[in-house]
Parts: C-alpha cells; sequence; structure tokens
C-alpha cells in the first residue's frame, strides 16, 4: 500500500501514554509499539515525548525521547499530565482516561478500544469495569478528539455518550511487523492441522461454546485437528480452563507465546477459530488472514468490519452453528485455499501505516484547536 502524504508541515511535540510497549505483552500493548514503529517510520518533522515506567527497546530515531516516571497509579497520571502540559502541544492517551483530567491547556486525544466495561454480557474484568465507567465521561468532556478503533467501537461510544459525536474518528489498525519474526528454538510447537484459539482466557472469548462446538464434531476430524489454545490466563476463567481441560489430550494449552511462534502458528492451523462475543477490532482474525489462515469467526461487533468476505461466519451463541461452519471448512481443501486466498488480499488493505497517518490528522486538528 503506498504511503499516506504527510499530513502537516508544522512541527509540534506530541506526547504519548507509552507505558504499555512494555508493561501489556497483548492488545494495548501492541497497539502502542506498532504505533511507534508506524510513526517512526514516517518522515513528519514532529518530536514525540513518549511517558512510560520502562524505556521501550526499539529501533525508533532521535524525535522520540523518554520521559520515565516510576510512580505508581494515579500518581503515575499526575506526573505524567503535568510534564506533557509544560512539554507538549497535543497529548495521545493511550492506555488510561485518567491522565487527560489532569492535563493543563494541553490538548488530549483518546485512544478508545471498545465498550466492553459497558457490556454486562461480556463479563469484564472486575476491577477494570469498575474503572473505565468511573473515569470515561470526565475524560470524553477533557478530550479534543477519540480515536475509535472501529466503527463498531464508534457507534457503541456514541450510544452510551451521544456528546461525543462530532469529536470520534476511525483509526482501524494493521498486520503487526512483530509477526514477520521467527519462532524461538526452544518453543515446542504442533504439527500442522491443528484448529488454532487465540486471545486471554476470559469470558467474552467464548471457548466453552468453542470446546462443545468442537466435541460435536466427528471423531475423525478430532483426531486430525486437535484444537491449540493460545492465551494467558485471564480474570473468571473457570469454565473456560475446566472446558478445555475436559478435551484432555485432544486440546493444546500453549500459553503466552512469542510472536514469531504466534506467526508460525497462524500459518500451520487448519482453521483459526475465534468466537468472540465482541471485539473493539479483531486483530487476531487480521493477523491470522494476513498469514494466510482459514478464518471462523463471529458474525458480531467490528469483526465483520475486520473479516469482510475473507471468512467464515458463525453466532457465536450457537454451538450447532459454530461447529457446522468448522466442519465445513476442515472438510473442503478448496474452501480453505479460497479462504486463505481472500484472507490474504483482505488483509493488504489494512496498515498500520494507515492507523499513524489517521492518528497524526488527528492529533494536529487537535493542536490547531
Amino acid at each position: 500500500m503506498q504511503r499516506p502524504p504527510a499530513t502537516s508541515s508544522r512541527a509540534l511535540t506530541i506526547g504519548i501514554d507509552a507505558r504499555a510497549a512494555v508493561e501489556v505483552p497483548a492488545g494495548r500493548g501492541r497497539y502502542v509499539r506498532e504505533l511507534l514503529l508506524a510513526l517512526g517510520h514516517r518522515d513528519e518533522p514532529h518530536a514525540y515525548r513518549c511517558y512510560a515506567r520502562t524505556r521501550w527497546d526499539a529501533p525508533l530515531d532521535e524525535r522520540f525521547v523518554w520521559t520515565l516516571l516510576d510512580q505508581p497509579d494515579p500518581w503515575w497520571h499526575a506526573h505524567a499530565a503535568a510534564a506533557a502540559s509544560r512539554e507538549c502541544d497535543v497529548f495521545l492517551s493511550t492506555n488510561s482516561y485518567l491522565t487527560l483530567w489532569m492535563l493543563r491547556r494541553t490538548p488530549g486525544v483518546l485512544v478508545m478500544y471498545d465498550m466492553v466495561a459497558f457490556e454486562p454480557e461480556m463479563q469484564p474484568n472486575r476491577r477494570s469495569r469498575w474503572i473505565e465507567r468511573a473515569t470515561l465521561g470526565p475524560a470524553l468532556r477533557r478530550s479534543a478528539a477519540v480515536l475509535c478503533i472501529s466503527q463498531a467501537t464508534e457507534e457503541g461510544l456514541l450510544a452510551h455518550f451521544p456528546r461525543a459525536r462530532g469529536r470520534t474518528v476511525v483509526a482501524p489498525l494493521g498486520v503487526a511487523q512483530a509477526l514477520d519474526a521467527q519462532a524461538d528454538a526452544d518453543e515446542a510447537l504442533p504439527p500442522p492441522g491443528f484448529v488454532l484459539a487465540v486471545g486471554t482466557l476470559e469470558p467474552r472469548k467464548n471457548l466453552p461454546r468453542l470446546v462443545a462446538a468442537y466435541r460435536t464434531l466427528p471423531a475423525e476430524l478430532q483426531a486430525a485437528h486437535p484444537l491449540a489454545v493460545v492465551g494467558k490466563l485471564g480474570w473468571e476463567a473457570d469454565e473456560t480452563t475446566a472446558a478445555l481441560d475436559s478435551l484432555g489430550n485432544r486440546c493444546l494449552r500453549l500459553g503466552y507465546v512469542s510472536d514469531g511462534a504466534l506467526a508460525e502458528l497462524y500459518r500451520r492451523c487448519a482453521v483459526f477459530c475465534y468466537p468472540s462475543l465482541g471485539e473493539g477490532f479483531g486483530l487476531p482474525v487480521l493477523e491470522a488472514m494476513a498469514a494466510g489462515a482459514p478464518v471462523v469467526t463471529s458474525n458480531l461487533s467490528s469483526l465483520p468490519e475486520v473479516g469482510g468476505e475473507a471468512v467464515e461466519y458463525a453466532d457465536p451463541h450457537d454451538v450447532e452453528r459454530i461447529a457446522a461452519a468448522l466442519e465445513r471448512v476442515l472438510r473442503s481443501p478448496e474452501r480453505r485455499a479460497e479462504l486463505s486466498a481472500r484472507g490474504r488480499e483482505r488483509a493488504r488493505g489494512f496498515s498500520w501505516d494507515r492507523t499513524a497517518a489517521i492518528t497524526l490528522a488527528t492529533l494536529e486538528r487537535a493542536a490547531r484547536g
């Protein structure tokens, strides 16, 4: 994809909450790392102040200056906001709503990932739910703009906070450069042909229904295609782990893996299944498509925005439909080849450079007031 043009000739000092680059392995951490790299590959004359507790060791040039603040929350936010108010023309809040409350004069732009905290069916982490519900409203009032990572996230935000209308911008995500890495030599990966699921083990990922669907597959399909699950243990995971354990040796729980190993798992799987009940974007679906994995995913929230016509959809609440979609794809090499080709082509339409271009344009507008 051709690089979007530079958005402005006026040099700004842009503050970024960069804590997640080191502190969060996936999710928001992936977002911050890929955004920083994409900004670094562009040629705008802006300077970037990265506020964090630990410096991320990445190949970024002299435009990126790290300010390390060792305080715990909520004191970190107060110190970061004070520094950004002195040093920056605009501030990008990537990992908390609280910092925006404390900015003085400097305009702030909020990154909105999802509205899970406001959707009881998603069974969000209790602490996160309480904090987000308490802090989002004031942060929105303070924000000059809100970057939503999907149209579904934008629609959910406006449904709960209609006063944000006119300040939201959709900035879809891209395929991680990190997935070009190779697996570590000591990471034992299963041979090709498995059904792959990826995500933190928490209720929203809907793995108990995936297990129930997998158990209804004919025995020969289960024998040929074990279920491999990648993801760290999350919250309220007892039902999920019990379901996975019930499959015995038909389920391979791999835990957290390196980016290189994840890329190799995408390439080796017979099908990637992601029956999530709701996603802000659904980055694993995009990454799986880019790697050529045939994808079965949910027909809800942002996932159709990502998958388009390149994936097989199923109602994530319906075990029979998940099973039927899996069986169709597993039994048909032709369908797998078709989905693989469509997925690769679809994934080419997403890039972190586009994310960075939209983000910069939004930050520049906010700085201009």
